[in-house]
């Protein structure tokens, strides 16, 4: 956590959005029924969805910025910091193992989770070995001109291998879902301990891509905590996303843009994004001081961790959890889609509205947590 005279409301609210942003699009009432906005990309190509996981690694690489630089002005050694990271990137992973296996007893203790087929891969996986190698890069290499490089050698390396390195079956450079390199690998490494169909969109290969996500927050937060003045600091980000965005379209022809794959395109082009949705949070809350109607996404902000894993696992209980009506056994979810909200709308927008809902209650109770000064962090 940051000093307070260098905490930035505008990230906290980045955050906040990012993670209701989450939460809206793996909630929806029916994955049958979704709003269309609120879908992946079949494969090449992007929806608003497809910024949202992208938004929050760029996020983890500017609060890194700030919570290395707290470390470094207390006198931490270097040992001493690597300690903190590498616990913090261990219960991450953790944390996102027990999130796979929740519940282990499926409300009957003769059906045990089966570890067999358990996913090693998630998001939060992810987001703990991006943390780690990027946390290790930056402690090593802190300039920004040794960052840009990393960036570019992360980004080029991986379209290197993407597109040169022949895949049994199937040849060099094909990018289709079962014929990639990344498929390949995850495959041959995890075998059947991916997420579905023998596909794994939080791969091992792919998350080094990832980690240039990473670095980008990184340097903007080395941006954000020089000298420049409050309103350069916001052009400055305004124009670095548009080379980003420019840079992504780019090599879009060549290597599509594509979240499944990370592609090195996706990278700078949600990174671009990620600069520009920075960069106005930052000029309206930091600089303007229009704060109020931030309020609900500050709250997010401030417990990103625990609002994601608590909704997460109390989604995965509405799905088990047996109702009884007078028309036989449903669940929790199913109740409240099936028998309230499509009584009054249509599949699609009744999807919807379970998802909005579903965000407003989490931000009640973390309200409750805001309002009782209880900020869960790892």
């Amino acid at each position: 956590m940051v000093e307070r005279k260098e905490r930035l409301v505008s990230l906290d609210v980045f955050r906040g959005i990012t993670i209701a942003g989450m939460i809206l699009v793996n909630n929806p009432g029916s994955w049958s029924h979704i709003y269309g906005p609120l879908r992946h990309a079949q494969w090449h190509g992007w929806t608003p969805t497809d910024l949202v996981f992208p938004f929050f690694l760029f996020i983890v690489g500017v609060a890194m910025a700030y919570s290395f630089g707290k470390m470094f002005g207390k006198g931490m050694s270097k040992l001493e910091i690597y300690k903190k990271v590498f616990k913090r990137s261990v219960l991450l992973f953790g944390i996102g193992l027990f999130m796979t296996i929740f519940p282990i007893v499926r409300f009957d203790p003769l059906q045990l989770y089966d570890f067999s087929s358990m996913r090693i891969m998630g998001v939060l996986q992810r987001i703990a070995l991006c943390y780690l190698f990027a946390s290790v890069i930056y402690l090593e290499f802190r300039k920004v001109r040794q960052l840009i490089y990393w960036v570019a050698a992360l980004l080029g390396g991986y379209w290197l291998l993407m597109m040169t390195v022949p895949v049994p079956g199937h040849g060099a450079g094909v990018l289709t879902k079962e014929g990639n390199l990344a498929t390949y690998i995850d495959q041959l490494v995890m075998g059947g301990h991916l997420w579905q169909q023998g596909w794994e969109p939080e791969g091992l290969l792919s998350t080094i891509p990832a980690i240039g996500t990473v670095i980008l927050g990184l340097l903007t937060g080395q941006l954000l905590r020089s000298s420049k003045s409050p309103k350069d600091k916001a052009i400055y980000m305004f124009i670095y996303g548009n080379v980003g965005l420019v840079a992504g379209l780019i090599i879009d022809q060549w290597f599509p843009i594509n979240k499944g794959l990370w592609t090195s395109s996706y990278v700078l082009f949600t990174g671009g994004f990620a600069l520009h949705f920075l960069a106005l949070s930052y000029w309206l809350i930091d600089l303007k001081k229009y704060q109020a109607w931030a309020t609900p996404f500050k709250i997010y902000g401030l417990n990103a961790l625990a609002v994601y894993v608590l909704s997460s696992l109390t989604a995965k209980l509405l799905y088990l959890i047996p109702v009884y009506t007078s028309e036989g056994q449903t669940t929790i979810k199913g109740f409240i889609y099936d028998n309230l909200l499509l009584s009054i709308a249509s599949p699609t927008v009744a999807s919807l509205m379970f998802a909005l809902l579903y965000v407003m209650f989490w931000l009640l109770i973390m309200w409750i947590f805001y309002k009782r000064k209880i900020f869960i962090k790892i």
